[in-house]
């Protein structure tokens, strides 16, 4: 499923428009993005998962197709861990 079947589906459920479902999904997720990069630990959604951020130590990675080294900064990195509602969902 991508972003505008997901856009489909709210629209069809809220009894409204895809305009509105779209402004919705997009204000939601540029909350959860804005929160991350303000340096919060983490985004809890109960029921669903957590979005957070980790710091990812600097390293040297091969570059494919060639001998080249290269060095990657430290930097922090999002990730997600779903809850255990989802979990059951998926089994």
């Amino acid at each position: 499923m991508i972003k505008s079947q997901i856009i489909e589906e709210v629209a069809k459920k809220a009894n409204t428009t895809k305009k509105n479902a779209r402004e919705v999904i997009d204000l939601f997720l540029d909350e959860v993005k804005k929160s991350l990069a303000r340096g919060e630990s983490k985004v809890v959604i109960s029921g669903f998962g957590t979005f957070r951020t980790t710091m990812v130590k600097e390293k040297k990675v091969a570059v494919p197709g060639s001998d080249e080294v290269v060095k990657v900064k430290a930097h922090r990195a999002a990730r997600f861990s779903p809850g255990k509602a989802l979990k059951r969902a998926v089994r």
